[in-house]
C-alpha cells in the first residue's frame, strides 16, 4: 500500500489528474497516441516502484492527455512474467491507475489465431479467458487489504462495454470476431501439439498477456474489455515459422480498425 501511494503522489505531481479512462496498449499498436492531445509523459524508469520495460518493441512510458474529450491515462508498452517479473510487477500499474482516478480499463494485445475461422489481421473482442500462466496475481499474503481474496469471474469482461464495442464495429463496417483468450507464460511460441490442445480447451485466440491484468481489474471491481489483435494464424496441420517481426507488422496493419474502435468507445462511454 505504501507503495501505491509513493508512486501515486510522484505521478499526481507530475499532472496526471483525475483520469477516467486506462488503457493498456499491445505489441504494435502505439498509434493511439498520435490520437491523443499529451498532457504529461514519463518514462516507466522514472516512476517510483514501476517495473521497466525490457521488450524492445515495448516502448515503457506512462501518458496523461485527452482523447475524445476525456481524460486518460496510457500505458505505452506493458509487462510481461516472460521478462521475469512477478504477478504483483506485472498488474502494479492497473492498481496505480485504478488509485489515480480511472472508471473503465480498456486493454489490447496482438495474439495468434487459434479458432480456423478467425484469419490474420481482423480483431477479436475477449469474451472469456483461460489462465495458463501457472499463478494469480491475488495469490499473495495480505492481499484482502485491497479488496476481496476470492473475486468472481463469472463475467471477467464488462458486457456493457463489449455491447458498445459491438455496436460501434457493426456500425463501422469493422470485422470483429468474439471468443475465448488463452493466456500462456512465453516468450516461445506454441508447438504444434500445444496449438491443438488450445483448440480442444476452448481457446479462439492465444497469447502472452492480459489476463492478470484483467484479474486485477475485476479484484478492483474496474470495468474492463480487451480486444485481440490476431497477428498470425495457428492452424497445427499447416504451421510455418513465425517472426516477432510480421507479428509486429501485422498488428501495425491492424492497428486503425482498433483505433477507430476505441476511439469511438471511448467518446460514447460513461464514466460517471
Amino acid at each position: 500500500m505504501k507503495y501505491i501511494e509513493q508512486t501515486v503522489k510522484y505521478l499526481q505531481n507530475k499532472g496526471f489528474e483525475n483520469p477516467e479512462i486506462g488503457i493498456i496498449l499491445g505489441t504494435g499498436l502505439g498509434k493511439l497516441l498520435d490520437e491523443v492531445k499529451i498532457i504529461a509523459d514519463v518514462s516507466y524508469n522514472h516512476i517510483p516502484n514501476f517495473p521497466t520495460a525490457t521488450v524492445e518493441f515495448h516502448k515503457g512510458h506512462l501518458i496523461f492527455g485527452e482523447l475524445e474529450g476525456k481524460k486518460v491515462v496510457i500505458m505505452q508498452g506493458r509487462f510481461h512474467l516472460y521478462e521475469g517479473y512477478g504477478f504483483q510487477d506485472v498488474t502494479f500499474p492497473v492498481r496505480i491507475m485504478h488509485r489515480l482516478g480511472i472508471k473503465k480499463l480498456l486493454v489490447s494485445n496482438a495474439s495468434g489465431a487459434i479458432n480456423p475461422n478467425f484469419k490474420k489481421g481482423e480483431l477479436m473482442l475477449i469474451d472469456d479467458h483461460i489462465n495458463l500462466q501457472g499463478g494469480s496475481p491475488l495469490a499473495f499474503k495480505g492481499v484482502s487489504q485491497y479488496g476481496e481474496r476470492f473475486v468472481d469471474m463469472s463475467y471477467p469482461y464488462d458486457q456493457n462495454i463489449n455491447k458498445n464495442i459491438e455496436a460501434i464495429a457493426k456500425e463501422k463496417n469493422i470485422q470483429l470476431h468474439k471468443g475465448v483468450y488463452a493466456s500462456v507464460v512465453g516468450p516461445q511460441l506454441e508447438t504444434r501439439a500445444e496449438y491443438r490442445y488450445l483448440n480442444i480447451i476452448g481457446a479462439d485466440a492465444v497469447g502472452m498477456s492480459t489476463v492478470p491484468e484483467v484479474i486485477v481489474a475485476n479484484h478492483l471491481k474496474l470495468p474492463v474489455a480487451a480486444v485481440s489483435v490476431l497477428t498470425d494464424e495457428c492452424n497445427p496441420d499447416d504451421l510455418q515459422p513465425v517472426d516477432v517481426k510480421d507479428i509486429i507488422a501485422m498488428a501495425a496493419l491492424a492497428e486503425p480498425k482498433m483505433i477507430q474502435l476505441f476511439k469511438e468507445l471511448i467518446k460514447n462511454i460513461e464514466t460517471e
